[in-house]
């Protein structure tokens, strides 16, 4: 697979700025060209469906296509030309506003899906091109620990509470809400408790964390390993009872 990374280096503090509105795709074409040439590639302007091929020897073509942003669109777009080769690329300004807010994520989904990226400044008179990666395979590291908590939550959580794709504005079910609706409702119907009687009642040997933290705001302090329901619980807790 051709690999044009590092060979451009784009001034940062140039043109965050540019107005995008002033600005079209076909303004990328030629600081990318002078890049690819400069490499040794010969370059082309819209062949058949794709904004730029460049062809060096009997390496597969590299296509780039030219958008001004990121969305849906064009990472669509990219996808189809892997049909075509293994070395696609998206070329944006550097003043791409997706870029800026999702960086992180843009980068896991290209590299996931074998796609490059360069970032292009159109005012540059010279390394106008920086290629941030170029197309690969994509192996996300694993998280154990991350793995572990979701299975613990879904083995811990009771029943199927929550509704996928449920708006999560008023909050989500979880297995620790669950535990705390559990104190809430002991305390509603027996009053200021201590800790120990209540994780006893309750089996739950981390009751005494639950009431400390008070996430919700549910509990209040009567006295030194006392609780009771807050104004805030006694309000909130039916809501959340199913």
């Amino acid at each position: 697979m051709p690999q044009i990374t590092g060979a451009g280096s784009i001034s940062w503090k140039l043109t965050w700025n540019i107005d995008l509105f002033l600005m079209k795709e076909s303004d990328l074409y030629q600081p990318l060209k002078q890049f690819l040439e400069s490499q040794g590639y010969e370059v082309k302007g819209e062949v058949r469906e794709c904004d730029v091929i460049a062809v060096r020897g009997t390496e597969d073509p590299v296509i780039v296509e030219l958008k001004l942003s990121i969305n849906l669109g064009v990472v669509l777009q990219a996808v189809d030309r892997l049909s075509m080769s293994s070395a696609v690329y998206v070329g944006v300004p550097i003043s791409c506003s997706a870029l800026k807010r999702q960086r992180r994520h843009i980068f896991k989904l290209f590299k996931m899906l074998g796609l490059g990226l360069i970032l292009i400044d159109p005012h540059a008179n010279s390394n106008g091109a920086q290629v941030l990666f170029d197309p690969g395979e994509y192996r996300p590291r694993k998280s154990k620990s991350r793995r572990e908590r979701l299975l613990g939550e879904f083995a811990k959580r009771i029943g199927d509470p929550n509704t996928g794709g449920q708006e999560k504005r008023r909050g989500i079910m979880t297995f620790y809400r669950q535990r705390a609706l559990r104190i809430a409702g002991f305390l509603q119907e027996n009053g200021p408790s201590r800790v120990r009687d209540i994780a006893k009642e309750l089996d739950d040997s981390k009751a005494g964390d639950i009431l400390y933290k008070d996430v919700y705001g549910w509990f209040d302090r009567v006295s030194r390993g006392v609780y009771t329901i807050s104004p805030r619980g006694t309000q909130e807790v039916p809501l959340w009872i199913i």
